[in-house]
């Protein structure tokens, strides 16, 4: 396995506070590591001392092959780093932010307005390339930032938080260009508060809670540990969850729990795919109206609060 990040031990203090305990990770090339955790868990402390913006107090981490600490120049020609908001100048426009990035980077001007446009093509901004970024809108902005942490071609992407403030179509249409650069072969190490983004991206889920790593694996194996698939039941009439428990209980696992309020019932079944039609006879034949009925499956915001003991933010 091609490895593009290996951390291993690293530890960070502020003062008294321990922002890493000696946390692990592998990232494999060409792939997406979700860094999760509550607020303060020490993410973006993790991501700042692997993009060679903080010295770490102990351990070792090496990106694309180099070590953050005794190689950080190699690192830094091989990474970029898009924050939590974008790093853009309001007053240039499009074209003008990325061709000076590229003339920064000894790209040469040539090199560097054939690499802006190659960029601003790839983003869907060519359109709004000569336009002052302070009129683009929010999701044009991350574009734009995005694409300048490309203009060196980097081997390793950090994404702190890429996604906040975007409305979901813009959300949605970063979370498509990532998935592009990634079947490029770049790897990409996100961390996000949106649990669904994670669920969309992520090849594999790190959860760090007070600087250590809780969990490790992909998606579905976290899921798997919370728990197996259930059956959800919404009766039209509240007044009649009693009587669906009632009715449901010989074919669940456990008895089922209810949400006499929101006429919602959850159960894990006995057979299976035959416990589903068993459940949705004895529904019928006991004259309970059904509002929704569908088998769910464990999501990551699950997982979360069962590590963390507390929804995701």
């Amino acid at each position: 396995m091609d490895v593009a990040i290996q951390v291993e031990g690293l530890t960070k203090r502020y003062n008294e506070h321990q922002a890493l305990g000696g946390i692990d990770l592998t990232v494999r090339q060409g792939s997406v590591l979700g860094l999760l955790g509550p607020n303060g868990a020490g993410k973006t402390t993790a991501v700042r001392v692997l993009a060679t913006l903080l010295e770490p107090d102990g351990g070792r981490a090496l990106v694309a092959g180099y070590d953050v600490v005794k190689q950080p120049i190699e690192v830094r020609r091989r990474i970029g780093l898009a924050g939590q908001y974008a790093a853009v100048d309001e007053l240039l426009t499009g074209r003008e932010n990325l061709v000076l990035l590229g003339t920064l980077l000894h790209l040469g001007r040539a090199g560097a307005r054939r690499r802006a446009a190659e960029l601003l093509e790839r983003f869907d901004l060519t359109a709004a390339a000569d336009r002052p970024v302070e009129t683009y809108s929010g999701g044009m902005r991350r574009r734009l930032d995005l694409a300048s942490c490309l203009i060196a071609d980097p081997a390793v992407l950090f994404l702190d938080e890429p996604t906040t403030g975007l409305d979901p179509a813009s959300r949605q249409s970063l979370w498509n260009t990532v998935r592009g650069l990634v079947s490029d072969g770049v790897t990409v190490l996100l961390t996000t508060q949106y649990l669904e983004e994670a669920d969309y991206l992520a090849d594999q889920i790190v959860v760090i809670n007070s600087g250590k790593v809780i969990a490790d694996g992909t998606p579905d194996e976290l899921k798997r540990k919370v728990g197996q698939e259930w059956l959800e039941v919404v009766v039209a009439l509240p007044n009649t969850v009693e009587a669906a428990v009632r009715v449901l209980a010989p074919i669940a696992v456990d008895h089922p729990t209810s949400d006499p309020v929101k006429g919602v019932i959850a159960l894990q079944l006995r057979d299976g795919m035959d416990g589903i039609a068993a459940a949705a006879v004895a529904l019928k034949d006991e004259g309970i109206d059904v509002a929704d009925f569908a088998m769910r499956r464990p999501t990551l915001d699950d997982v979360f609060f069962n590590l963390v003991g507390h929804p995701a933010e």
